[in-house]
């Protein structure tokens, strides 16, 4: 992005005053939780801002010049979250250390989405995009992954995209709401869901546990960290060849029950 670019963001008067009108209503309008079942769903401001966003981008208020000039904007927003998030974890460091392994073989989780969606995938009839989409939870390191190994234009390429823009508009919303909801029926501990929370939103589940703000934003951050620095190398290294391997097996085995299932030759 250019200086000129940058400028001309700056002076987006209508886009930062949208924003502003925004953030004004939602903290008006404060938070809200209600019980179902055990459990606790908590409605955060972070929620309402993105439901009115999102459907003031279908009216003329906002317009395609706004949206594009937005995108940087989100970027400098996550890098103030992640100084912050470095200042929260440096006092929790000895909690983090003691998590140790646990911190670290969260990786494994990845494979949920290869075991879980994968079948899921092939069954409700994606062919090669199932690849893309479920080899692993879709972020930025696993986009250029998969861009660089199969192409832009490939059908893997589409599946990562889809899960990517996905990910983006929901997934914080929905891994807050879900790890917050979940933290407060089971008996896992809270600190686990920050570490699950790590690629949506830790600040819901502050919510949920205010007594543990520090230790949550902390373990979310560094869960996050961990994602993004070693999540790339268990991609390449396990959850892609898994999937690739699985979707070829599944595939196999569903084009000789459809042949079978139309009373051809398996074997042809």
């Amino acid at each position: 992005m250019g200086k000129a670019d940058l400028r001309g963001i700056l002076k987006d008067w209508r886009l930062h005053a949208v924003v502003f009108i925004i953030v004004c209503v939602t903290e008006a309008i404060g938070q809200f939780s209600f019980k179902v079942g055990p459990g606790v769903i908590l409605l955060l401001p972070m929620v309402y801002a993105f439901i009115i966003g999102l459907a003031l981008f279908f009216t003329p208020l906002v317009n395609e010049k706004m949206a594009k000039n937005a995108e940087p904007l989100i970027v400098l927003g996550v890098t103030l979250l992640i100084a912050k998030i470095g200042v929260t974890i440096g006092p929790q460091i000895e909690a983090l250390i003691a998590a140790g392994p646990a911190l670290v073989l969260q990786e494994i989780g990845n494979l949920g989405t290869i075991f879980f969606a994968l079948p899921l995938a092939v069954l409700l009839g994606f062919k090669r995009e199932s690849i893309g989409m479920t080899h692993s939870i879709g972020r930025e390191p696993n986009v250029g992954l998969i861009v660089n190994k199969f192409g832009f234009d490939s059908p893997e390429a589409r599946g990562v995209m889809a899960v990517y823009i996905f990910g983006t508009v929901f997934g914080a919303v929905f891994l807050g709401l879900i790890a917050g909801f979940l933290a407060t029926t089971s008996p896992i501990h809270p600190l686990s869901f920050a570490m699950a929370s790590g690629v949506g939103s830790g600040s819901m589940m502050v919510a949920a546990f205010p007594e543990l703000e520090d230790q949550i934003v902390a373990f979310a951050g560094a869960s996050n960290l961990l994602s993004l620095g070693t999540g790339l190398f268990f991609s390449i290294f396990v959850g892609l060849p898994l999937t690739e391997k699985l979707y070829t097996l599944m595939s196999n085995r569903k084009n000789r029950k459809s042949v079978t299932h139309k009373g051809g030759n398996p074997n042809v």
